[in-house]
C-alpha cells in the first residue's frame, strides 16, 4: 500500500487538532482522478470547518476547498496524466478529503486543465481568491470607469478584485481596518480605513468615501459580510449594487429587514465561488492575465504542510495581507 503525508482534522478545535499523518494514498475509482499536490491556498472556510462550524462535515477529514497539481492518475482521456490542473469547492475538504495532503482523489467534474509556466506557489494562489473575485466582479456588473468599493480589502480576494477591477479600468477604493496594512493595498486607487459602524451615526468609513465620490460608489463588494452589509447598502450610490461575497464577519445579518435597509433602486446580490467550479476556461484566462502582469497576486506567505499548525495559527490571528499557501 502507497502511504502519503496529510494533514488530518480529527476532531472540530484549536489548530491542534491538525495532526500530519500518513495515510493510504485515495485509490482511483470511476469518475476520480488523483492529483499530486503541488501547492493549496488556506482558506477561512477552512479554519470554521476545523473549528466545528460545518455540521455536514464528518471527522477525521483531510481538510482544503482548493489544490493545483499534477495528475498521477487518471480515468478521463481529457485529463492526461502529467497534466497540470486546478480544483476548487464542490465539497472538496468537506465531504470528501481535501488539499492538505501529498495527493487528492477529485471528481472529473471539478478539476480544470491549465496550461502555465507560472510557480506552484504562484498558480496555488489563484483558484479559490481570483475566481470569487472575477465571479463577485462580473456579478456586480463592472464596467472601466465605473467606481468600486472594496471592504476587506486586504483579504485575498480583496487584493485579487482590487488587481482585476483595475484592469477592467475601474475607480477602486480598498479599506482596511488597521491602519499598519494600508500600504498593503497598492492595486487600489484610493485606501481608507474602516473602523466598525455604530448605531446611531453609520460607519466611519462613510465620511472618507464621500469625500472621493460624493454620490457614493457604484459598486460595493462587501467581502467583510454579515457586520457590514447594512451600511454598505447606505454607502452605494442610489441605483448601485452591493455584493456580498465573503462573511469574515460571519454568514447571518441580525434582524435584517429588506424594504428598511435596502435603499429603493438599489441592488442586493451574493457570489460564491462555487459557481465557477470547474470552469478551466474562467481560469485559464485568469492565468494569463497574470503571466502577462495584468493580475498581481498578493502571496504573503507559503507553509509547508508540516507546519499547518502554526498557518491556522497564522490566519485566525488576521496576520495575513494577501494569501497563504500551503505547500506539501
Amino acid at each position: 500500500m502507497t502511504m502519503m503525508r496529510a494533514a488530518v482534522c480529527v476532531r472540530p478545535g484549536e489548530p491542534e487538532v491538525l495532526e500530519i499523518r500518513d495515510v493510504p494514498v485515495p485509490p482511483v475509482r470511476d469518475g476520480w482522478s488523483l492529483v499530486q499536490v503541488k501547492g493549496a491556498g488556506l482558506n477561512r472556510s477552512e479554519l470554521r470547518t476545523r473549528q466545528g462550524h460545518s455540521p455536514a462535515v464528518r471527522f477525521p477529514r483531510v481538510l482544503g476547498i482548493e489544490c493545483v497539481g499534477v495528475v498521477a492518475a487518471s480515468t478521463d482521456p481529457a485529463l492526461p496524466e502529467g497534466s497540470t490542473v486546478a480544483a476548487v469547492m464542490g465539497e472538496m475538504g468537506r465531504a470528501f478529503d481535501g488539499g492538505y495532503a501529498e495527493y487528492a482523489l477529485v471528481p472529473n467534474t471539478l478539476l480544470m486543465p491549465v496550461v502555465t509556466s507560472l510557480p506552484w506557489e504562484v498558480l496555488a494562489a489563484l483558484p479559490e481568491s481570483y475566481l470569487t473575485a472575477y465571479g463577485a466582479l462580473d456579478t456586480l456588473g463592472i464596467k472601466a470607469g465605473g467606481r468600486l468599493l472594496i471592504r476587506g480589502g486586504t483579504s485575498s480576494v480583496g487584493m485579487a478584485a482590487a488587481s482585476i477591477a483595475s484592469g477592467y479600468g475601474a475607480e477602486v477604493a480598498s479599506t482596511t481596518r488597521r491602519e499598519d496594512r494600508l500600504g498593503a493595498l497598492t492595486a487600489a486607487d484610493h485606501v481608507l480605513v474602516d473602523r466598525p459602524a455604530t448605531a446611531d451615526r453609520g460607519g466611519s468609513l462613510a465620511a472618507s468615501v464621500h469625500s472621493i465620490w460624493p454620490d457614493g460608489p457604484d459598486y460595493v463588494l462587501d467581502l467583510v459580510g454579515a457586520s457590514t452589509v447594512p451600511d454598505s447598502l447606505r454607502l452605494v450610490r442610489r441605483g448601485g449594487t452591493v455584493c456580498v461575497a465573503g462573511s469574515l464577519s460571519g454568514w447571518l445579518i441580525p434582524d435584517f429587514e429588506p424594504i428598511a435597509m435596502i435603499p429603493s433602486g438599489s441592488r442586493l446580490t451574493a457570489f460564491h465561488s462555487q459557481n465557477l467550479a470547474g470552469n478551466s476556461a474562467v481560469l485559464q484566462q485568469i492565468v494569463r492575465e497574470v503571466e502577462a502582469g495584468t493580475y498581481r497576486p498578493n502571496i504573503h506567505r507559503a507553509f509547508p504542510l508540516d507546519e499547518v499548525v502554526a498557518a491556522h495559527h497564522y490566519m485566525e490571528a488576521n496576520h495575513s495581507t494577501g494569501k497563504l499557501i500551503l505547500l506539501p
